[in-house]
This record gives structure tokens, sequence and C-alpha cells, in this order.
């Protein structure tokens, strides 16, 4: 009974907030603008793929033509002899797919910058540079492209802080906190079940959010998959949740806790990532990396014109 009248005060407290369901409503959209994004990325490599099959099959039906009209080839091509291997591999249309998974609606990731699919010819290399990912990631990130994973890396953290930055702190501003613990009784009991309820919140929110980019593609054909994401986000979530409490539990005011919560999330979301990558691009630098790709190519095509000089 003690914690539902804790629960029900949070509720109460919460939609007098003007400033936390704004946080929640923003969340809620920028999630939705996210799972959008990567829901028309998946539709969109689809049907790209849908019409270079069609086109496949068309082509593949006008090469046995000339076989049934006892053709060797196009009429405008008389050079062309389909019977022959090297001819028949250059016109057969071979296309090489890496097709989307529908839990690409939950992280885009670095998707739409490299091609999905490929024309095999007779020169065709894993070092092709149309498919070989360079190892510049980083750089070739969109400004802008928010996914769903965005979402939950950057803003749920924001949203918490939203949440949770009063608590304790507005209390004991105004000299209420000592009235409060005597009628609720333990300090942490009370700031813990007020916590819960923002956690309660968000894990509904979250789950809501995921069922709703659920529909928009085909996630649930491997429905294990679905669960194990929101496993590792609700452990995300969690990670915050503790540091924010004990920020609370320990801090004095909350324009002190605001400042502390709001540091931490830099920390952690901006400096340490950035420095971490900063380390590694002094210690593989991305120039060199790229260079050893041109390299190996380079090497490929050497070994062509030589096959061709020896064929002559």
């Amino acid at each position: 009974m003690r914690y539902f009248n804790v629960i029900l005060f949070e509720w109460k407290h919460f939609i007098k907030s003007p400033f936390k369901i704004i946080g929640v409503v923003l969340f809620i959209i920028s999630g939705v603008y996210g799972l959008h994004n990567g829901a028309n990325l998946y539709t969109k490599q689809n049907s790209e793929i849908n019409k270079l099959n069609q086109k496949a099959e068309l082509e593949k039906k006008t090469i046995l033509g000339y076989y049934d009209n006892n053709q060797k080839g196009p009429l405008t091509r008389p050079w062309v002899d389909i019977t022959k291997p090297l001819w028949a591999i250059r016109n057969v249309p071979t296309y090489h797919y890496k097709k989307p998974s529908p839990n690409i609606v939950y992280s885009t990731g670095q998707t739409e910058q490299y091609g999905f699919y490929k024309k095999i010819g007779l020169y065709s290399s894993p070092y092709d540079a149309d498919m070989t990912k360079e190892i510049a990631n980083p750089e070739r990130i969109q400004f802008g492209a928010l996914d769903f994973s965005f979402t939950i890396l950057y803003l749920l953290p924001l949203l918490l802080l939203i949440l949770l930055y009063d608590i304790k702190g507005s209390e004991a501003e105004q000299g209420f906190l000592p009235l409060i613990l005597v009628q609720t009784g333990v300090k942490q009991w009370w700031m813990l079940s007020r916590v819960t309820f923002y956690v309660i919140l968000s894990m509904i929110i979250i789950l809501v959010l995921m069922f709703y980019g659920s529909t928009l593609t085909e996630v649930f054909k491997t429905p294990l998959t679905f669960w194990n994401i929101f496993f590792w986000i609700i452990l995300y979530l969690f990670l915050w949740v503790t540091i924010y409490f004990i920020i609370l539990y320990f801090g004095k005011n909350t324009i002190s806790n605001t400042f502390q919560m709001m540091g931490l999330w830099l920390i952690f979301s901006f400096i340490i990532p950035a420095s971490i990558y900063q380390w590694i691009s002094i210690e593989q630098p991305v120039n060199l990396m790229t260079n050893i790709l041109d390299t190996k190519r380079g090497e490929k095509n050497q070994i062509y014109k030589e096959l061709a000089s020896t064929s002559d």
C-alpha cells in the first residue's frame, strides 16, 4: 500500500510537469522517426533487389530466345556468340546481394553508406571499390541520419535525466524531506520507489516503440532477435538509472544533481567515444588502411594485364 501511494504521487507529479511530458513526447517522436528511417531503407533496398531480379530474368529469357531461334546472339552484335563460355558468362546477368535484415528498422548503421548489390563479371573481385567496406566508417556516416539506435544511445539518457533530475533535490530545497521520510520510512526505499516508476514508464515506451517498429518490417520472423535487442536496451537503461540514482542519493540540491548528470552524459556519450576513436585513428590511420586496399586492387589489375599479355 505504501509503495502504491508513492507511485500514485509520482504519477500526479509527472502529469503536472509539462517539462517531463514534453521530454517524453519528443523522445517518442524521435523514436518513431528513426523507426521509419530504418523501415524506408529496408523497403527501398528490397524494392531495388526485386527490380534487378526481374531485369535479370528478362535478360535470361532473351538469351534463351536466341537458342530457340537458332541465333548466336543479338543481330546488332554479330560478334557475340553465346554458345561460347566466355560470351555466355559476359551476357548472362549474375548479381550478388547483401539483403537487408528486417531488424534494420532498429539500427541502419552504415547500411546506406555502402553498395548492397553488385553485378558479377569476369574480373569481379572482393577488392572491387563498389563493394569493399573501406575502414573509414565514422567519416562516412551522414550527419542528420537518425535511426532508432541513435534515439536509444543518446536520447534515452537525456530522457532519464529529465524524468529523474528533481527527485529528492526539490524536496530537500523546500524543507519537506524530513516530513516525507517520517511518512514513507527509509530514504532509500522512497527514492527507489520513485525511480522505479520512471523505469517502468521508460520500459513501456521502449517496448511500444519496438512493437510499432516490428509492424513496419518482418521483425517477428526471428522473434528471438527482437527480445534480444530489447534485453540489451533494458540493460543499457538500468546502467544509466544506476548512475543517476547514485548521483541523486548523494546529491544535495537539484542544480548540482542536474549538472553532474549532464556531465556524465557528455563524458560517456561523446568524450570517451571521441577519445577512443582518436586513439584508434592515430594507431591505425584511415588513409593507411585505404591505401592497403588500393594496393591490393592494383596487384589484381597487374595480374590481369600479365594474363592478357601471355594470351597474346
